[in-house]
C-alpha cells in the first residue's frame, strides 16, 4: 500500500511550499482543488498549476460543483489522473471522454455518505475510486471509521480497480486500510502540519513496512 501526500492549499504560496517538502520524499501527490461551493473552503485558482515546474508526477482531485470547466484550465506535464466528485454537477459522460481524449486516468471521489450503490453505474467506468473517510474541505477533519465497510465492499466488487482512501489516515489506523485492499492512502495534515514533513512521511513509510512484515 501506497503513501501519497495530499497537498491543499488555500493560497498559491503555501501550495509551492508542500509542494516543493515533497519532491525529496516521493515521485507522486495528489492536489486538492476546492471551489468554495462544493466543500466551504476555497484554494488557489487552479490553472496556476499549469505554470508550476516540478519533476513530481500528480493528481488532481477536484472537490468542485462542476469540475468540467476547471480540468480544461489545468495543462501540465505531470499531470497523470483526475479524480472527480460523483456528487457533483457533472456530465459524466462528457467529462470521463473528455479525460480520456487527453490520455488521463480518471477517477471517482465519493463522500462519506454517498452509498456504494449510488455511485456503482459511474464507478465501473473509471480506474480509481477514491472514498472519503472524512467530511472534505480542511486539514484535520475527524476520521469517519463507518467508512471502512464501503470501502471493504468496493474492494469485494471490483478486485481489479485501484482503490484509495483520502482523509484521516493515521499511524494508528494505517492497518485498517491496508487489511481491506486499499491500494493508497492520501495524507496531509499528519505529513505537513506539526513538525518536518520529511520526517512525518519517513514514520508512515516505517509503520507501512511494519504492516507488512507482520502479514507476511
Amino acid at each position: 500500500m501506497k503513501i501519497v501526500p495530499s497537498v491543499l492549499s488555500e493560497n498559491y504560496d503555501d501550495f509551492v511550499l508542500r509542494l516543493r517538502q515533497a519532491e525529496p520524499l516521493t515521485d507522486y501527490v495528489q492536489i486538492d482543488i476546492m471551489d468554495g461551493f462544493f466543500v466551504g473552503t476555497k484554494s488557489f485558482p487552479a490553472e496556476m498549476i499549469s505554470g508550476v515546474e516540478t519533476e513530481l508526477s500528480f493528481e488532481v482531485h477536484l472537490m468542485v460543483e462542476d469540475p468540467g470547466p476547471i480540468v480544461r484550465k489545468i495543462r501540465n506535464r505531470g499531470l497523470r489522473k483526475v479524480i472527480y466528485h460523483f456528487e457533483s454537477r457533472v456530465d459524466h459522460d462528457g467529462i470521463l471522454e473528455e479525460l480520456r481524449g487527453w490520455g488521463l486516468d480518471a477517477g471517482l471521489a465519493v463522500r462519506p455518505e454517498t452509498t456504494l450503490q449510488e455511485c456503482r453505474g459511474v464507478a465501473v467506468r473509471v480506474g480509481t475510486l477514491l472514498f472519503l473517510t472524512v467530511d472534505p474541505g480542511k486539514y484535520g477533519s475527524p476520521f469517519r471509521p463507518e467508512v471502512l465497510a464501503k470501502v471493504a465492499e468496493a474492494r469485494r466488487i471490483f478486485p481489479r480497480k485501484t482503490i484509495a482512501v483520502d482523509g484521516g489516515v493515521s499511524l494508528d489506523n494505517l492497518q485498517l486500510f491496508y487489511g481491506i485492499g486499499v491500494d493508497y492512502v492520501c495524507v496531509g495534515s499528519r505529513i505537513f502540519l506539526g513538525g518536518k514533513p520529511e520526517d512525518n512521511f519517513r514514520k508512515f513509510l516505517n509503520r507501512m513496512r511494519e504492516i507488512e512484515d507482520l502479514r507476511a
